[in-house]
């Protein structure tokens, strides 16, 4: 007997190009007077910040800006945000960047109207009131944290990533325009786009899939995999770049109610003690968890081959499967990924504790198709080293 499965989402999402421009309609319906911008400096160079500060201003709207967000963004980062919301006297955040300052705009929206520490906040369902209403703008289609009550920062003093869960983080709309992610280079792209295909993967083979939550992660993968080569050989073509967004929102949709399995479980500890950028640590980890997996659902890796353009004909259930692998080695050959832990530092000392750092993450090995040991972990690791 299927247990009750929920499914949440934005409930406001705008998509095409120059959808940017309807920014101020959004927040008008909001009702908000005072607005707070989170966003990275890259961001700020590029002239994109610049921008969407001119559309506001032309429609009589004022707003602050916090620029100080970097990748995989600290625990201070988010605090420091939260600081200026509340020294502005916001009461609208917009995050506007890639998955990072989509967070820290959605954490810092929460800490801004609370006392509630910020470490009691890590875990599931522990954010005890509503914060700041967020308005959030992709400029990559990588995280999908434009649909997903999932915030993740690093912990420096314990050298780990710890993720705020809770439905209060999702926002009250956004905004996608492919337009933005126009300027991104190959290798961000390469990089993001592994990571919104990795969800979707992910989501459709977790132990949580819903038949709803495998419709949007099929159609992610068939529009990021159908795409992505393009995007990255070709960054101005707009059709491209728009079916990574679409890809991007629909993997975040899944994975946001299914929840992503132990690829992400072993990019976590890598990330946070190596300092590996989240795309370029989930696709490191891609191929060995997912050689591991296979046999924990043959039939749904095998109709990922399938998705995925591979010739399965006859082939048997574990053929089927094996060619989902060989499918994403191809990809990551072409778009030139970083393959091994070694190119970052890492060394066959390091395993155990790496290892070891994977089994607390309980809450994403629980949807793993495939149950994994300290042994197995260990092992994993030493396959992408």
């Amino acid at each position: 007997m299927k247990k009750t499965s929920l499914f949440q989402t934005t409930p406001r999402i705008l998509m095409g190009v120059g959808s940017l421009d309807q920014a101020p309609s959004e927040v008008g319906r909001l009702k908000a007077r005072k607005i707070l911008v989170v966003t990275d400096p890259g961001l700020v160079a590029a002239g994109i910040v610049g921008r969407l500060e001119e559309i506001l201003a032309r429609a009589g709207l004022s707003s602050n800006r916090f620029d100080a967000v970097e990748p995989d963004p600290s625990i201070e980062t988010a605090l420091r945000a939260a600081e200026s919301a509340r020294g502005a006297g916001a009461d609208l955040i917009i995050g506007l960047g890639g998955g990072s300052a989509l967070d820290v705009a959605k954490v810092a929206a929460v800490l801004a109207t609370q006392s509630t520490p910020i470490e009691k906040m890590f875990g599931i369902d522990q954010v005890p009131e509503e914060g700041l209403n967020t308005l959030l703008i992709p400029t990559t289609a990588g995280t999908g944290s434009e649909v997903t009550p999932i915030a993740i920062l690093s912990d420096h003093r314990d050298k780990l990533k710890k993720g705020i869960v809770s439905p209060r983080l999702l926002p009250k709309a956004a905004i996608l325009d492919p337009g933005l992610t126009v300027g991104l280079p190959p290798a961000v792209t390469a990089a993001t786009g592994m990571d919104a295909l990795i969800h979707a993967l992910e989501a459709y083979t977790s132990r949580n899939a819903t038949p709803l939550s495998d419709l949007l992660a099929e159609q992610a993968m068939r529009r990021i995999y159908g795409s992505l080569r393009k995007a990255f050989a070709d960054g101005d073509d707009l059709a491209a770049r728009a079916n990574m967004l679409e890809g991007s929102l629909l993997a975040g949709m899944a994975f946001a109610n299914a929840g992503v399995t132990a690829v992400h479980a072993f990019a976590y500890p890598i990330g946070a003690e190596f300092h590996i950028p989240h795309g370029i640590a989930n696709s490191i980890m891609l191929p060995a968890v997912l050689e591991f997996n296979l046999m924990g659902n043959l039939e749904k890796f095998g109709h990922i081959a399938e998705i995925f353009g591979e010739p399965v004909g006859d082939a048997n259930a574990r053929e089927r499967a094996r060619r989902a692998l060989r499918a994403v080695q191809e990809l990551m050959e072409d778009l030139q990924v970083p393959r091994r832990l070694r190119d970052f530092g890492v060394t066959e000392e390091h395993l155990p504790a790496l290892a070891a750092g994977v089994m607390n993450v309980t809450r994403l090995l629980a949807n793993n198709p495939r149950r994994i040991t300290l042994a197995d972990a260990e092992s994993i690791y030493r396959k992408a080293l």
